[in-house]
């Protein structure tokens, strides 16, 4: 970390003001990194929105191409930054907003989200939720003029995720969804709200559930009859989508066939860690053995987020200790039980004056009340530290030297979730995963994502199946990750029809832990004796969030 300021270059007032537009552009996105001053409003999500944000895309990206680089590190916000835009213009242009419907990550449910992160301690936190529950009904509407303007124009989402996120919408709206339990929970820390105030919250959070019941209605009478037969995205847009996740270029036939490779290694490694826990027994048999181990298992979700936390304060303080420089702000790290029931396990940064700190997120499927402890300590690794914390908030806290646009919003999930699965290995060569049972649960979840890389490419591609019986398909892909998944059905559901909507970011886990290696190995081979691993670490997260071509570029010319 540097004590002294650097001074402000050309291209980092460039990369500050493109922050500006984008949090003006975006209020959900400002309210995840901490721009609070837009939590009233939503993103415009029509057409004529999307239109908006290209004009400034094509506008900063002009600004950037004409300046100057006077250092490394602008020489990195440059290469990255105008990548990004680059990238987004592409999309842009294959219309991809106009089909954006996915079950996870799409203004279906970025639109709910955005209450996630904002501040309910006082009753002026309350006013605000108010005023942006009263805009969501507009969001929603600019929302379903993009779907319909794709509609009218062939460019639809697929069927499957149409009914779906109908699906999903149900449990916002219902009496006891989202809506309901969270305006029920207003309770300022300083009293009670006005009765005007509650009255309003009351009024506001139906009129969006109304909003929310217009979107499934239009899901299922109209959209549904012109999307599309097939999960498919093909290999042109697919190809975009996976720059976009990884900020790096690869083969990906080439990167299929290592798929099927990489898998078939974690299944041989699953099958020796088991013999250590029950010589004889197959992954499976050992799996239930552990699952029925009373000691490995947490009942409830009050129970799992105690767990989180003290296992996550544990790492902080003894990496801290030894293997990593974490300054202060960044060794808190809250541990939390999601608001929604919807699967997945995520992870959301600092703001920028670490007022809110970095957060762990455990979104609990319907109906899953147990945990297994040997399954899931590697998960708090990846999530916390060593992985997204660590790398997140030290380049937020690296103020020094990064614009803002580097340090809250730049990076892909090739480079976070590549980082974060590289920690998981790495607290393995640390003991941290010495006990075999835990070292099982790291290998189930590398043995996921390396069948995730495989199903996902296969599946959009259209390639031949690794059994060699025809073209990959749902079915298919829901068969072959319940034989490489050992979780409950309603999780494995979940996860593949989110590879089927949400096409090349599953991959960006193992490809980008792939990667990370790769840099690290040049590093190496570089540096020769001279190599220290804590060394490369610092350098390598220092450079903050980019594509992995950038991150690979930016270590090479240093």
């Amino acid at each position: 970390m540097t004590a002294s300021e650097r001074t402000s270059t050309p291209i980092d007032t460039i990369a500050e003001a493109w922050v500006d537009t984008l949090a003006d552009l975006s209020p959900i996105l400002a309210t995840y990194i901490g721009r609070f001053e837009h939590n009233g409003r939503f993103d415009d999500f029509s057409p004529e929105g999307a239109e908006k944000y290209a004009a400034a895309a094509r506008a900063t990206l002009t600004a950037l191409e004409a300046a100057d680089a006077v250092d490394e590190i602008d020489r990195v916000t440059k290469d990255d930054l105008g990548g990004e835009l680059r990238l987004s213009l592409e999309l842009h242009e294959h219309r991809a907003h106009l089909r954006d419907l996915n079950v996870i990550a799409s203004p279906a449910q970025e639109i709910r989200s955005a209450f996630d992160l904002m501040p309910t301690d006082t009753v002026e936190d309350w006013e605000v939720i108010s005023t942006r529950l009263a805009a969501l009904p507009d969001a929603i509407s600019g929302y379903i003029a993009s779907l319909r303007e794709g509609a009218r124009n062939g460019v639809v989402p697929a069927r499957r995720q149409v009914t779906e996120v109908a699906a999903q919408i149900a449990r916002y709206t219902a009496d006891t969804g989202f809506f309901a339990e969270f305006v029920g929970s207003a309770s300022p820390a300083e009293g009670q709200l006005p009765a005007s105030l509650a009255r309003a919250l009351a009024d506001r959070s139906g009129a969006a559930r109304v909003a929310y019941d217009g979107l499934a209605h239009f899901l299922h009478t109209e959209l549904a009859a012109d999307a599309g037969e097939q999960d498919a995205v093909g290999r042109d847009l697919y190809a975009l989508h996976s720059r976009r996740f990884l900020g790096a270029s690869i083969d990906l036939d080439e990167t299929y066939e290592w798929g099927i490779e990489e898998l078939a290694r974690m299944v041989a490694e699953q099958e020796e860690v088991a013999q250590e826990i029950l010589p004889g027994a197959s992954v499976e048999e050992v799996v239930a053995f552990l699952e029925a181990d009373p000691s490995r298992k947490l009942h409830g979700t009050d129970a799992l987020q105690r767990w989180m936390q003290e296992t996550s304060d544990r790492a902080v303080a003894e990496l801290g200790a030894t293997h990593f420089d974490i300054p202060e702000p960044i060794r808190r790290l809250e541990c939390m039980i999601a608001p929604t029931k919807e699967g997945g396990i995520y992870y959301t940064g600092p703001t920028d004056d670490f007022s809110r700190p970095g957060r762990m997120w455990w979104s609990v499927p319907e109906g899953v009340e147990s945990f297994d402890t040997w399954r899931e300590l590697t998960t708090v690794y990846h999530e916390g530290v060593p992985g997204h914390h660590l790398q997140i908030a030290q380049a937020v806290y690296n103020r020094a030297e990064l614009n803002s646009w580097r340090r809250l919003l730049a990076g892909t999930s090739g480079h976070a979730e590549g980082w974060a699965l590289y920690a998981e290995r790495l607290m393995q060569e640390l003991g941290y995963l010495d006990d075999p049972a835990d070292r099982l649960g790291m290998l189930d979840g590398q043995r996921m994502r390396a069948a995730r890389v495989v199903l996902d490419i296969g599946v959009h591609l259209g390639k031949t199946r690794p059994d060699g019986e025809g073209v990959w398909d749902a079915d298919y892909a829901l068969a072959f990750m319940r034989r490489n998944v050992n979780m409950p059905d309603e999780f494995v559901r979940f996860e593949v029809n989110r590879y089927l909507g949400w096409p090349g970011q599953a991959p960006s886990y193992k490809v980008g832990q792939r990667i990370w290696e790769q840099v690290r190995e040049q590093y190496r081979a570089d540096r020769g004796d001279a190599f220290d691993i804590k060394e490369f670490h610092k350098r390598a997260l220092d450079v903050g969030g980019v594509g992995l071509d950038t991150l690979a570029t930016a270590l090479r010319r240093g």
